[in-house]
C-alpha cells in the first residue's frame, strides 16, 4: 500500500450558497430530520422523480470527478457538484443535514465515509470516494464512487476495483420474495475471498421523499436483516471495503470517519428500485 501521510483536517471554505426558488428539503435548518412514517414501497410518480434526482446526482458527481488530480482541494469538487445541482434545479441533500457543512462528502484513502471537503489537496497515488445526493421534486437520489488520483498503487486499484465489483454482484442479487440480507451475503463472500474488511456500522438505507427513511441495508450477512424484498421498494447499496480492519475511529468534527488501523477502504453506490424480477440502477448519468 501507498506510504503516504496520513489525512489531517483541512480548512473549511464558508457556506455556499443555493438560490431561494430552490425547493429544501424539510430538515434544513433544523438538527435533526423528521422521522419517515411512510411506506417503503413508492408510488410510479415518486420512482419517476426519484430518476430524476438520481440521474442529477450522477451527473454532479461526474462533473466533479473530472477535476480529480494531484494539486486539486477536495473544496474544489465540492464547488463544482454544489454548482451542477443547484443549476439544474437540485438541492444538494447533505447541506445542512444535522449540520453537515458541504454539498458532497469527499474521502480520502483511509477514510470510510462523510470525509468534509476542505482545503486538502489531492496527491498523486491518493483514491478519493465522492458521495452526491440530490434533491428535487420532493425526493432524493443518492450515489458514490471511488475514484484514482495520478499513479496509484496495485493493492489501491484493485482494491477500488473490487468494491465496485461487490456493489454490482449486490445489484444483481436483488429479487423480489428474498431477505434484505441476501445483498451483504453476497458483498461479504466476495470481499473474504481476498481478505477485505467489510464495514458493519455504516449501511445501505431505505430512500424516498427521506434522505434515510429506516429500512437498513447491511453490507455483510446479518441475520437480522429479514425484511422482504419487494417491488416498488426503493433505497442504497453502498459497500464500504477495507484493506485491513472493519472497524473505525471518528475525528473530532463528529463526521469524518477513519479505519482504525489507518488502512485504505474504498465504496461504491447506487440508489435502486427494485422491479418485478431484479432491481433498475436509478442513479445512472
Amino acid at each position: 500500500m501507498s506510504g503516504q501521510s496520513l489525512l489531517v483536517p483541512g480548512e473549511l471554505s464558508p457556506t455556499r450558497p443555493v438560490p431561494g426558488n430552490i425547493r429544501r428539503p424539510e430538515y434544513v435548518g433544523k438538527p435533526a430530520p423528521t422521522p419517515y412514517t411512510g411506506p417503503e414501497v413508492q408510488t410510479p410518480e415518486t420512482i419517476e422523480a426519484m430518476r430524476v434526482a438520481g440521474r442529477i446526482a450522477a451527473r454532479a458527481m461526474a462533473e466533479a470527478a473530472k477535476l480529480i488530480a494531484p494539486g486539486v482541494t477536495t473544496d474544489e469538487l465540492d464547488k463544482v457538484a454544489h454548482a451542477y445541482m443547484c443549476d439544474h434545479g437540485a438541492y444538494p441533500s447533505t447541506l445542512g443535514y444535522r449540520g453537515f457543512p458541504k454539498s458532497l462528502c469527499s474521502s480520502v484513502n483511509e477514510v470510510i465515509c462523510h470525509g468534509i471537503p476542505d482545503s486538502t489537496v489531492l496527491r498523486d497515488g491518493d483514491i478519493i470516494n465522492l458521495d452526491v445526493t440530490a434533491y428535487i421534486g420532493g425526493v432524493h437520489g443518492d450515489n458514490n464512487a471511488t475514484y484514482l488520483v495520478g499513479e496509484v498503487d496495485e493493492e489501491s486499484r484493485l482494491l477500488v476495483e473490487r468494491t465496485r465489483e461487490s456493489l454490482t454482484r449486490a445489484i444483481k442479487a436483488v429479487r423480489p420474495g428474498r431477505q434484505i440480507n441476501i445483498i451483504g451475503r453476497v458483498i461479504e463472500s466476495y470481499a473474504k475471498r481476498f481478505g477485505y474488511g467489510v464495514v458493519r456500522d455504516f449501511t445501505g438505507h431505505g430512500i424516498n421523499s427521506s434522505f434515510h427513511s429506516g429500512l437498513i441495508i447491511p453490507h455483510y450477512d446479518s441475520p437480522h436483516a429479514t425484511t422482504v424484498i419487494q417491488p416498488g421498494m426503493t433505497f442504497t447499496i453502498e459497500p464500504m471495503l477495507t484493506l485491513g480492519t472493519h472497524e473505525y475511529d471518528m475525528w473530532d468534527d463528529g463526521w469524518t470517519v477513519v479505519t482504525k488501523d489507518r488502512k485504505r477502504t474504498a465504496q461504491f453506490e447506487h440508489t435502486l428500485v427494485v422491479t418485478d424480477t431484479g432491481a433498475e440502477i436509478l442513479t445512472l448519468p
